[in-house]
């Protein structure tokens, strides 16, 4: 196996430095688009040539298949999120090749938390390993001994080459036409930066590894000698009090009683309309309780998983179990009042990037407490809890990658303002142009409502026009910024509307 090992090393890494220069082609001092589509399509493939014996399996389509549907956010636009649910599937893809994955989706997370976080160290650890591999075989190598033997001389040296130049004019001119930054210019010491990151990055990927203390842990787990429990003891412990069946009886009534008497609060005055206090705006009202109720539910989730546990005696009361269904049903009705909230403030103040990602959490947060009250009613266990809620996050996060939020922004901002509706409050311009230029469509038709004509300001106008100047880059293409051109090439003249000068009365 080890006759096997150094032509693999080799193979990869020419692999690797081949993919870098590729990445130079794409990445550097390029924009960003369908240059990481394309990336990602390269190291998948060099993914499924560094793993020949992948071919023999029936049903290897499937994993090009999920591969592809896991890049089709990267063809929607490039952000943050969709590289990382590239990455992700990269993650995935490479190890279900090495055969290295799980089944379980709780374990298959944490496998891929640990392969991510080690990825970068992956080739430094590698490099150690084919230098002990190239001793057994008796291969020449590069000894660091010969490397380090020498930081000590050039270290002095360059201490009393310094000192020199101090005590010698001369010395010291010839260090003054010395341009150190010139050098480094030459040298391109950022690109070298940028080629060293993505061989790390790639290499993780082409040899695809776990670190070795998590593959011991079952081997641990088999070798220890299995030793038969204690008996247990009938002594009474103040945890059994403070925390057993009869304490969380009771605190699952007093929890009901005041869940359902918040709920009724927000019945009366969020949306039955009575009069709040003096002082007290509905706006007000609304903000101040969006968040916090959060944190409420979050607390009540928590607290159920601890004291419903599987095979525990609570898990097993019929009475426990129906208070903690109106008390878990509680707290999502909870959830939906603090997205109406929320929605009330946003109807006052505006929308922002905070508040759909709010929005957003909320969303999830009612969807986790209905899966606890499927894990109780179905018994699952709490891996099965664990892998429900990854599957939920995944699914939504997937979907957010095709949902244009800097538009929706805009178009919200804009069609609410008081210069459009004549109530709210007036439209925020500098945060609106801040989304970028998929706001331009939307500020058209903030300022054609403004001035009755199809007009812009200067800095929108240019704003369009560096736009159109980085889409002639074929890297910078993807279909987001593909609609948006036809949108903006679609409208007609623009015209700039001229500035007042003051009124000079010697003119």
């Amino acid at each position: 196996m080890t006759a096997f090992l150094v032509p693999s090393y080799c193979s990869r890494f020419g692999i690797a430095v081949l993919l870098v220069g590729l990445a130079d082609f794409f990445f550097y001092g390029q924009p960003a688009g369908i240059n990481f589509l394309l990336f990602a399509i390269l190291i998948a493939g060099a993914v499924v040539a560094v793993h020949p014996s992948a071919f023999s399996d029936a049903r290897l389509w499937l994993k090009p298949a999920a591969l592809f549907v896991a890049l089709l956010p990267l063809v929607e636009n490039v952000s943050p999120l969709s590289v990382s649910i590239t990455l992700v599937a990269l993650a995935v893809f490479a190890l279900s090749l090495a055969g290295r994955l799980r089944t379980s989706l709780a374990r298959i997370a944490g496998q891929l938390s640990v392969f991510l976080l080690s990825a970068p160290y992956r080739l430094i650890r590698d490099f150690f390993r084919w230098r002990k591999a190239a001793r057994r075989l008796g291969r020449r190598r590069i000894r660091l001994a010969a490397i380090a033997v020498w930081v000590m001389p050039l270290a002095l040296g360059a201490v009393f080459l310094a000192l020199f130049g101090a005590a010698n004019p001369v010395i010291e001119y010839w260090f003054t036409l010395i341009d150190l930054f010139a050098l480094l210019d030459l040298v391109q010491l950022a690109r070298l930066i940028f080629w060293l990151l993505v061989l790390a990055g790639v290499w993780a990927f082409l040899r695809p590894r776990l670190p070795r203390f998590l593959r011991r842990i079952p081997r641990l787990a088999l070798t220890v000698p299995a030793v038969a429990p204690p008996p247990p003891k009938a002594v009474t412990t103040i945890e059994d009090i403070v925390f057993g069946k009869g304490a969380i009886l009771r605190a699952l009534i007093v929890f009901n009683i005041l869940f359902a008497l918040q709920t009724a609060l927000d019945a009366t005055y969020l949306w039955g309309g009575v009069v709040l206090p003096d002082g007290l705006t509905y706006a007000a009202y609304a903000h101040r309780g969006a968040y916090p109720l959060i944190v409420t539910a979050l607390l009540a989730a928590g607290f159920v998983l601890a004291a419903l546990r599987p095979g525990s005696e609570t898990s097993n009361d019929p009475l426990i179990r129906r208070l903690v269904y109106a008390w878990v049903a509680q707290n999502i009705v909870l959830v939906i009042s603090s997205i109406l909230r929320l929605d009330l403030y946003v109807g006052i103040y505006a929308l922002t990037y905070l508040r759909i990602a709010a929005f957003v959490w909320m969303g999830l947060v009612a969807a986790g407490l209905a899966l606890i009250i499927a894990r109780i009613a179905l018994r699952k266990s709490s891996e099965w809890l664990l892998s429900a809620n990854l599957l939920t996050l995944s699914a939504t996060l997937y979907a957010c990658c095709f949902i244009n939020f800097a538009a929706l922004i805009a178009n919200y901002n804009v069609d609410h303002s008081l210069e459009m509706t004549g109530q709210g409050v007036p439209l925020d311009l500098e945060y609106v142009r801040s989304l970028g230029p998929v706001a331009l469509p939307a500020l058209d038709r903030f300022f054609e409502h403004k001035r009755g004509t199809l007009a812009t300001d200067v800095v929108d106008l240019a704003t369009g026009d560096h736009y159109r100047a980085v889409q002639k880059n074929w890297r910078a293409w993807s279909f987001r910024d593909w609609r948006l051109l036809r949108t903006l090439d679609k409208r007609g003249p623009l015209v700039v509307p001229q500035r007042s000068e003051p009124y000079v009365p010697s003119r």
